[in-house]
């Protein structure tokens, strides 16, 4: 059976129109935890142009795999095994140079500690003036932005208590510790985020 995210499919399309025209002035994309890999296969198919880099930590391989195994772009690089944790990331990064950094869903089931390498990676891979782009949901000034997301909140740290909805100006700081300066903020469906930077460096 193919792999398949309900919530992939519904957001691939607002997302891609908040995102086209970054999309547009890459070359070439890493997206890291690509999970069921049906990003990487959208937009690739929307943006012929690019090279589009997959990857997952090795527990989500196998499916991101198998997706790539039953589904061929020739403007998509073989999957890569990419835990962000382990700095530096993967060596097969260093013959690329990375336009724009992209990850959805992501940040929230991630430890702290791990959001922090994150941007230590993006910061080793990512060119000059290139884009990070992070979809999810976030808290602001300690709020969130819905009860649904508080909810959600709860229920990743009953799953796992280093888990949770990060406070957007926590991550933005990450972000303008390695040169990135805020582009775009954006509301999206279902309560969450599309965060856009560029490296000014």
């Amino acid at each position: 059976m193919q792999p398949y995210s309900g919530p992939a499919d519904r957001n691939k399309e607002p997302i891609l129109e908040v995102i086209s025209d970054i999309l547009m002035a890459s070359k070439r994309v890493l997206e890291v935890g690509s999970g069921t890999g049906q990003h990487a296969l959208y937009f690739s198919e929307q943006m012929p142009h690019l090279t589009w880099l997959p990857s997952d930590f090795a527990e989500g391989y196998d499916v991101l795999r198998a997706q790539f195994e039953q589904n061929s772009r020739t403007n998509v690089a073989a999957p890569i095994e990419l835990d962000v944790r382990n700095i530096p990331w993967d060596s097969c990064l260093t013959d690329h140079v990375i336009d724009l950094v992209y990850t959805a869903n992501t940040l929230h089931i991630m430890s702290w500690a791990a959001v922090e390498t994150f941007f230590a990676g993006i910061e080793q891979v990512l060119g000059k003036e290139g884009f990070l782009v992070v979809y999810g949901p976030f808290k602001y000034n300690g709020d969130f932005t819905t009860p649904s997301n508080a909810q959600f909140d709860q229920w990743l740290k009953n799953r796992d208590p280093v888990s949770g909805v990060r406070d957007f100006e926590a991550v933005n700081a990450l972000a303008e510790s390695i040169g990135l300066v805020l582009q775009n903020d954006c509301a999206m469906p279902a309560n969450n985020q599309c965060l856009i930077w560029r490296r000014s460096l």
